[in-house]
């Protein structure tokens, strides 16, 4: 029997939101390691090294995660997806700017508020609550404006922002597939090595066609940055978002992936520093207003779900 809840507590909410601060600081981690290693061997070599890591935490807790368990299907296509979606982003970011690619890959949150009532009934979004996510998109849309409005990236833009929209498909495709089979009862290690494993060789066979080569010489500038991605965002953040997705509706807890564009923007005040503007305080209003009301509590009273 597993424990899921109908609504996100305190501690799903700080965990949720500390993982959203996470993957946005990722985003200038990211942009700091791709001085040294290209992009498709950087998400390949963050991906296996988060493996091993969860692989010796698994063992460690005594967790076993080689088991069959009927899972097999599911996690092959979940991590194929995972890897699908950072091909996407970082093929798409060479013909599109990164704030289009920013709000194209934050439309994953409709995917699954659109697929997840088909798949879970109880987690069907009221019109407040869509009239929330709206408000939270609106807002991430709002805060990246400039990237519309200026010089276009070139003649083949459609293809980088095309591409855009297939990452925010694949996203929420992967935690519809989550939510739908066997793997929402798996336990998170599972789920997330399924996801690390197949994504890590298929990136890298992905970096070896299209000739990407190791740098012969690293430095601190990028293996600190790399460092971080893999243990922190990649095995800790994912890790626990996993958890969240076993025991909180996904329908909730997606709509808080649109505060990660923010704490990007955000990290990019603090780290690199570039201007707080009021054009970014008014987004974060609006997103945070918007999450809100999707997680508003509505007139039922709050209960546990059962599931076997």
């Amino acid at each position: 029997m597993n424990d899921r809840r109908s609504h996100l507590d305190a501690r799903a909410v700080t965990l949720v939101v500390l993982c959203t601060a996470l993957w946005g600081v990722n985003q200038v981690a990211t942009k700091v390691a791709l001085a040294e290693i290209p992009p498709l061997l950087q998400a390949s070599a963050r991906s296996l090294g988060a493996a091993l890591l969860l692989a010796l935490w698994a063992r460690a807790r005594g967790i076993t995660v080689w088991r069959h368990d009927g899972t097999l299907g599911a996690g092959l296509l979940v991590g194929l997806f995972f890897a699908a979606e950072f091909a996407c982003i970082f093929i798409g970011l060479q013909y599109t700017t990164a704030s289009r690619m920013a709000v194209f890959i934050y439309l994953a949150p409709f995917v699954v508020a659109l697929g997840m009532p088909l798949i879970v009934p109880a987690e069907r979004l009221d019109r407040w609550q869509v009239l929330g996510l709206a408000a939270a998109f609106s807002g991430v849309v709002w805060a990246f404006a400039d990237g519309f409005t200026a010089p276009v990236a070139g003649p083949r833009q459609w293809l980088g922002d095309t591409l855009g929209l297939g990452a925010a498909l694949l996203w929420g495709l992967t935690t519809l597939v989550l939510r739908g089979s066997r793997l929402s009862n798996a336990v998170p290690e599972k789920t997330l090595l399924y996801q690390l494993l197949v994504s890590g060789l298929a990136l890298a066979a992905a970096a070896a066609v299209s000739a990407e080569r190791w740098p012969p010489v690293l430095t601190g500038a990028s293996l600190w940055p790399l460092a971080f991605q893999t243990i922190v965002v990649t095995f800790a953040s994912y890790l626990t978002w996993f958890w969240l997705l076993r025991h909180h509706p996904a329908t909730r807890l997606s709509a808080f992936t649109l505060l990660t564009p923010m704490f990007g923007l955000l990290a990019g005040v603090g780290l690199l520093g570039e201007p707080v503007t009021a054009r970014l305080l008014l987004a974060l209003l609006a997103v945070s207003l918007g999450i809100a009301l999707v997680n508003k509590v509505g007139r039922a009273p709050r209960t546990t779900l059962q599931e076997t």
